[in-house]
């Protein structure tokens, strides 16, 4: 019998790798399909929407991924968050580890560097920020649906870092409304968001 339940979990577990992928190509290709223009003028709906949450006024500090490719453009949060004196952090990738590292940056002229993948990450001599340190994190990802289910890049790297931050901070993803699915598939590993905001919307995810 439990010969039987193993199989059946590995063949569920393949089932939702395949949802994923299939998931990520379809969101990932729209993304890019966008032009930079409607990706300007969304990313900065987006950064105005995050702005009027309470939790982003309230902040003391913050996490955020800078942008890759066809992401929104979260930098315009950071300028916004170090231009009302708070204290801003970005993950820097530790390949030896799979960790992401949490790195405080004052300027995104001086302070940021191509990182792992290309990928826009503070320079190593950026000092560490504590993990309790953060009331909010805004969470990059592929897709979300409205009760906070995230699909990212397929590396893992958040969902190994999010279970670490405080209970109190708040999970902000930062979205285009085309990332929005009806349902997105999880594993017990996969962590999901408190808000997901949108050009169109700003939504107070609550688990099923």
């Amino acid at each position: 019998m439990g010969h039987y339940r193993a199989m059946s979990e590995t063949t569920r577990h393949a089932g939702v790798r395949e949802e994923k992928l299939v998931l990520r190509q379809a969101v990932a290709s729209a993304r890019d399909c966008m032009s930079v223009e409607a990706r300007a003028e969304a990313s900065r709906a987006i950064a105005d929407r995050i702005g009027a949450l309470d939790a982003f006024a309230n902040a003391h500090a913050i996490l955020a991924t800078l942008p890759y490719r066809s992401e929104w453009d979260a930098t315009l949060v950071v300028r916004a968050a170090l231009a009302a004196g708070k204290l801003v952090a970005a993950p820097r990738v530790d390949r030896h580890a799979r960790m992401l590292q949490p790195l405080c940056i004052e300027s995104l002229d001086d302070d940021v560097e191509a990182g792992y993948r290309g990928i826009p990450e503070p320079r190593a001599r950026c000092a560490m920020v504590p993990l309790e340190r953060f009331d909010v994190v805004l969470v990059p990802g592929i897709a979300f649906d409205v009760h906070g289910r995230r699909l990212g890049y397929g590396g893992g790297y958040y969902d190994r870092l999010l279970p670490l931050l405080p209970a109190s901070s708040t999970r902000i993803a930062g979205a285009f409304e085309l990332q929005v699915a009806d349902s997105v598939p999880t594993a017990p590993h996969d962590t999901g968001v408190d808000w997901i905001v949108t050009e169109r919307r700003t939504i107070r995810c609550v688990r099923p």
